[in-house]
């Protein structure tokens, strides 16, 4: 096994997941839809790396492309076919994972995972499958891992870095611009149907204004959260909407404070 891929098992380790779960799967393996973003608070190392870079709980981005039969085009699930053998009952997601690049993976891998769904609740039928289809065709890509320390360089202030320290971030190198990350891919999923992420603006004339197209390489997983464009669904654990008053809530009545992410097996009343 080469240093890389030493490094790359190193950086993909997991945590073990927290007993009890912050989302409930199952409704949100209910109520997802095509084209949806899945955001992903990750348990592994590199996922800790890209959370100090972004300075967000969300680590990781997926695009929902739904089950093989949610995929209109029959080209493009046979493509899906060839990179994957799917069941036909699965909900499948595209993702980039370092050292694997892009790849399909069923929902259920993010079972035990804090996930967060962000809905483009404007996008049509037609431009959601347009979106799918543009992240088939990217299946086998490579990870572009050189992204995520440039991502880092340019958050830092130009002047106090050496200048062979600086960003490269938007030099056209042709091998690594056939590379991606997560948030990176899914951002030119949606300009492709021109779907609004977080653009940019300029002003026309008096009174006159323009959408610029943000370069997505400066993409975050958290940008999907983020964006006013998105529609936020959550599914919590317990309280959800319409299930019951949060006041009802079992609530801990013996004065027991947490200072952690940590799970309590016996509580012990002071």
């Amino acid at each position: 096994m080469s240093i890389r891929n030493k490094l790359e098992n190193w950086l993909n380790r997991e945590t073990p997941p927290a007993k009890f779960p912050i989302c409930d799967f199952e409704k949100l393996s209910y109520g997802i839809r095509p084209g949806d973003v899945v955001l992903v608070e990750g348990r592994s190392r590199v996922s800790d790396v890209i959370r100090i870079i972004t300075q967000s709980r969300w680590s990781h981005s997926a695009l929902y492309i739904g089950r093989l039969h949610d995929i209109q085009n029959e080209e493009q699930r046979q493509r899906l076919q060839q990179h994957y053998s799917a069941e036909p009952d699965q909900h499948l997601l595209i993702e980039g994972i370092l050292g694997k690049g892009m790849i399909v993976t069923p929902l259920e891998e993010y079972a035990k995972d804090n996930l967060r769904i962000c809905r483009p609740s404007a996008l049509s039928a037609q431009d959601a499958q347009n979106v799918i289809n543009y992240a088939i065709e990217k299946l086998g890509v490579g990870y572009n891992i050189r992204q995520l320390f440039d991502l880092a360089r340019f958050i830092f202030p130009w002047r106090i870095l050496p200048r062979r320290w600086r960003s490269s971030l938007f030099t056209r190198n042709p091998d690594e611009m056939t590379k991606a990350v997560c948030s990176s891919m899914i951002a030119e999923a949606f300009y492709s149907v021109r779907y609004p992420v977080l653009p940019l603006f300029r002003r026309i004339g008096k009174d006159g204004v323009e959408l610029i197209p943000r370069n997505t390489r400066l993409y975050t997983p958290a940008d999907f959260d983020y964006s006013p464009y998105f529609d936020i669904k959550k599914y919590p654990f317990m309280g959800a909407p319409g299930s019951s008053p949060y006041r009802d809530l079992p609530w801990n009545k013996d004065g027991v404070v947490g200072h952690g992410d940590q799970d309590f097996d016996v509580y012990h009343q002071k």
